[in-house]
């Protein structure tokens, strides 16, 4: 169960990550990576980010990249967030699917 802090903390989170990668992603034309969920610790240390992006076909490449560029990220949100926490959590960056099973069980409804 996660708690008001939690949930707090991790909207601000989703909403800075998606402020960051917007800005990086509209220089590269044509791909979209949007931040579909966050999930923070209980002790706040560590902050799961869930990438979704499109084209699906570049996101194994984008997703790579950006946990190459993980430090300059985190860097990039505690400026972002220095007002509201003391110590940005790590991010770890995982590749949300569920677009692609939702997609799966609409084509195996439709059989």
């Amino acid at each position: 169960m996660e708690g008001k802090r939690q949930a707090k903390i991790a909207r601000l989170i989703q909403k800075e990550l998606s402020e960051i990668f917007r800005r990086y992603t509209s220089s590269m034309g044509g791909v979209l990576v949007s931040v579909s969920a966050v999930r923070v610790s209980p002790d706040l240390s560590i902050a799961k980010a869930y990438l979704s992006i499109f084209p699906p076909e570049k996101s194994q490449e984008i997703l790579f990249n950006v946990q190459n560029q993980t430090k300059t990220v985190r860097y990039e949100l505690a400026q972002a967030v220095k007002s509201v926490l003391r110590k940005c959590p790590d991010l770890q960056f995982y590749l949300d699917d569920s677009l692609d099973y939702i997609d799966n069980i609409d084509r195996l409804l439709e059989k």
